[in-house]
């Protein structure tokens, strides 16, 4: 089993089943289920999770997941901890290490929490970096498959900057045999490895695979749109940026250019009147909020799959998934 999360595609081979197994609990424990409710894998465990940029869904998630599962949530702030500052991100991981049962990381690059994972003995998880975002394309795709019962011909369309969220979606959609197109403005291309990644896994499981600049080519047919925000965290100095993405903005007239049945996804939060407009947010076809809410089953699932491996086979044994 893969010690540390730091790309979707850590987990590949069981994806499918970890979302599953997502699905499943969220629904018993819903339901009140007595084994489900009193499911405590991370029993006596205190889960520790550090936080250089600010977050409302990461933090919320990921405390009150741990508290389901029986954990101790530690909320570590950027000025809570030496964490690459007196100290070093490999000596910070291995003190860490020798108290907490695994830790999760929202940063800005992508090689802090690829050394913090180097140095830790407990899991890892990627809670954000400058570059993936598996948590949220664990939730993206719980929530198509709670919305789309049959993944066959499924498209599932990205408009926007070709930023980390859209990294893990391209991997998790290709790796899980569904069709995927991305429109991104010339200058703001997803990391050309990524790419390359997504084109092996679409090769492998039958899926397509497709870049264009033009989004109605994109949106074409298409069940699924997602976008996020054009400017993020950190590039508020960059207003020239929002010239690019002209005809970006998903609306009324774009999503009347796919299916019927389309959905609309969005990490959040969203700057409404930017990205996308208040009729397609707040449309009964708009699946945001289920998004946010399934952040905190997908990573349910994760922790348990990373730090508790047995329990959660033992789990996924009892919904008849295994």
């Amino acid at each position: 089993m893969v010690e540390h999360l730091l790309a979707i595609d850590d987990v590949k081979d069981d994806l499918e089943q970890i979302l599953k197994w997502a699905i499943e609990f969220k629904r018993l424990w819903k339901q009140g289920d007595e084994v489900a409710m009193n499911f405590l894998p991370l029993d006596t465990m205190t889960i520790g999770s550090i936080y250089e940029k600010p977050s409302t869904r990461t933090r919320v998630s990921f405390e009150v997941g741990i508290d389901r599962l029986g954990g101790n949530a530690l909320t570590l702030l950027k000025n809570d901890i030496q964490l690459g500052k007196s100290e070093t991100i490999g000596d910070t991981s291995q003190v860490l290490s020798r108290f907490l049962g695994g830790m999760t990381y929202r940063c800005y690059g992508h090689e802090d929490v690829t050394e913090l994972a180097k140095h830790a003995t407990v899991p890892v998880l990627n809670a954000l970096s400058y570059k993936h975002h598996p948590c949220q394309a664990a939730a993206d795709l719980m929530t198509i498959m709670e919305h789309f019962d049959n993944r066959e011909n499924l498209v599932v369309t990205w408009v926007g900057d070709g930023n980390n969220v859209l990294h893990d979606l391209m991997l998790a959609c290709t790796m899980l045999g569904i069709d995927f197109r991305y429109a991104v403005p010339e200058g703001y291309e997803p990391d050309e490895d990524v790419v390359e990644r997504s084109t092996a896994y679409a090769a492998e499981h039958k899926s397509e695979l497709m870049r264009t600049v033009d989004p109605k080519k994109a949106t074409d047919g298409a069940h699924v749109v997602y976008t996020d925000v054009f400017i993020s965290m950190g590039e508020e100095h960059m207003e020239d940026k929002m010239k690019s993405f002209e005809g970006y903005q998903v609306n009324e007239e774009m999503v009347s250019n796919m299916d019927d049945g389309w959905r609309f996804m969005h990490c959040l939060p969203a700057h409404r009147g930017d990205e996308v407009t208040d009729w397609v947010m707040d449309h009964e076809q708009s699946i945001v909020f289920d998004q946010a809410e399934n952040r905190m089953w997908a990573q349910m699932s994760l922790l348990c799959y990373f730090i508790s491996p047995d329990a959660w086979s033992a789990m996924g044994e009892f919904m008849g998934l295994v």
